[in-house]
């Protein structure tokens, strides 16, 4: 399977996951707007999310993919088979203890993540116990990373691509419920289905696992030298794949201390600004980094090299424009999504402020997860996690000065300066270990991608201007009407403006395409 035919694999369930997602938020945002309850359950939420994508997604990633794959690619896939046992076990007793901790800690826990909170009991006791319910969210999430990477590792995309969609299905669910007062306790009820929807994903990969003929078997737990190898790798991995959700948890605990709301505010604005990143940025790291293991096992250096500029070019033609698109028109974006219900005009313009500063920032952001990969194919995690530590310092201290200034739009516009930061260490040091180089295909489509994209942006920023009172209006099928006109509009002249500037060929997509399907 290609690359690009792999990324669209992942990217198609992850638009699905998005798009359901969205319609989960604007549930959210109809039911508790950006209150108490909304900040208790997001900070709740994002406390157990963010050890899913450090223990889980980030580490498992980084360093259980490329051993795995390796195995497949050198001993076969029994041996592969055997590894992921002897792993699977280490991982449910740690997970198991792990959590156990945590639930017992969590006010003490709460003090430090939520400190903003302390002073209102009603809203502190509230955020522990939504925690609490929701930790053992963890639990399956990491088991389902594992069982991800091993589909990855063996070209099945799909199911692992497919799972987070059964989240959103359970949360709209629930919300459903709510909303129709057939359960009561909103925080509480999203929560629960939280906890819910990870049993339920892990059921479903298990059984993608089975089918595949990749699905382990729990041995005692060991420390075999495989697992040890493994572990050394992780470590400095959890923070190396994981540093924007980091900086985005910094965010949040600098935010509680801001007024009530702004952890919300920050939360929707996220939200929106995830989905080029969802479904371009992880969608190639998790399609390249199988690749590349096997192209540098295999020694074909040029081809590991010809592959990571592709992906850097697939990046940047989808989320340049997407950047530029959220730059020019957040509020729109915002007030179309979520502005009915408990969610305001204050509320929607709050938000698309911090839409703008995290938008500066997505180009970035998954330019450190096709970067990244170079790194974790070669077995080196220590790295990416040297130059993370600097960068969630340089966050931490960024976003304190600009908090006193623009309030939670300084925390947004911090991380997205880090992200810059982050990128661009990662690529120097690739090409000066000789890892990385550019080709002359990519320096060529450069510049011309980025005058597409400034051309769609300028066009939306007047257009946005010249159709403001159908965006306001009451209707609301008009404004997203307005809305959905302004995306394909943009959407199509930066395609049209690409072509014609020699940034990319339709044809030779639409090609790779069908080749992926050989």
């Amino acid at each position: 399977m290609s690359l690009l035919r792999s990324v669209a694999t992942v990217g198609g369930w992850t638009m699905m996951s998005r798009v359901l997602g969205f319609i989960r938020d604007v549930m959210i945002a109809n039911v508790v707007g950006a209150g108490m309850v909304a900040d208790a359950f997001f900070m709740a939420f994002k406390f157990p999310n963010l050890f899913r994508r450090l223990f889980g997604e980030g580490a498992m990633n980084a360093a259980f993919v490329p051993l795995y794959a390796g195995r497949v690619e050198a001993d076969g896939i029994a041996e592969a088979r055997r590894f992921g046992g002897e792993v699977a076990a280490i991982l449910v007793t740690f997970m198991l203890f792990f959590t156990i901790v945590c639930l017992a800690a969590m006010p003490w826990i709460m003090q430090a993540v939520a400190p903003g909170f302390v002073d209102d009991q009603e809203k502190f006791t509230l955020t522990v116990a939504l925690a609490q319910i929701t930790f053992p969210y963890l639990l399956f999430m990491v088991l389902c990373a594992q069982f991800s990477g091993m589909l990855n590792s063996v070209g099945k995309f799909a199911h692992a691509a497919a799972a987070p969609v059964l989240l959103n299905v359970v949360m709209i669910t629930t919300l459903s419920l709510i909303s129709l007062d057939v359960v009561s306790l909103p925080g509480h009820a999203m929560a629960v289905g939280v906890t819910i929807a990870g049993a339920i994903q892990f059921l479903f990969l298990a059984r993608a696992c089975h089918k595949a003929g990749v699905m382990v078997r729990l041995p005692r737990p060991r420390l075999t030298p495989g697992v040890k190898r493994l572990l050394i790798l992780m470590a400095p991995g959890v923070l190396g794949a994981g540093v924007i959700q980091i900086n985005v948890l910094i965010g949040d605990m600098l935010a509680s201390l801001l007024r009530e709301g702004s952890v919300s505010f920050l939360y929707y604005a996220d939200r929106i600004n995830q989905l080029p990143l969802g479904v371009v940025g992880v969608a190639v790291g998790i399609a390249l980094l199988p690749l590349l293991t096997r192209q540098l096992k295999a020694g074909e250096t040029g081809a590991a090299n010809h592959s990571m500029n592709r992906a850097l070019e697939l990046s940047l033609f989808l989320t340049v424009p997407a950047a530029v698109a959220l730059i020019a028109m957040p509020w729109p974006i915002v007030t179309v999504l979520f502005e009915r219900g408990e969610f305001d005009a204050a509320t929607s313009v709050a938000t698309a402020d911090a839409l703008r500063a995290y938008a500066i920032g997505l180009p970035a952001y998954v330019l450190i997860k096709a970067l990244s990969p170079g790194f974790f194919a070669r077995e080196d995690t220590r790295t990416p996690v040297r130059v993370a530590m600097i960068n969630v310092a340089l966050n931490i201290a960024l976003a304190v000065i600009l908090m006193q200034f623009l309030a939670h739009v300084g925390i947004a516009l911090a991380v997205a300066v880090t992200a810059w930061a982050n990128t661009i260490a990662l690529a120097v040091i690739l090409v000066r270990r000789g890892h990385f180089q550019l080709d002359q295909r990519l320096k060529r489509i450069l510049p011309r991608l980025t005058v597409a994209a400034g051309l769609m942006g300028a066009a939306l920023y007047f257009a946005t201007g010249l159709i403001s009172g159908w965006l306001q209006g009451a209707d609301f099928l008009l404004r997203l009407a307005s809305l959905t006109g302004l995306v394909a509009g943009g959407g199509l002249l930066y395609l049209v403006t690409a072509q014609i500037l020699g940034a990319a060929d339709l044809r030779e997509v639409k090609g790779m395409l069908k080749r992926g399907k050989n």
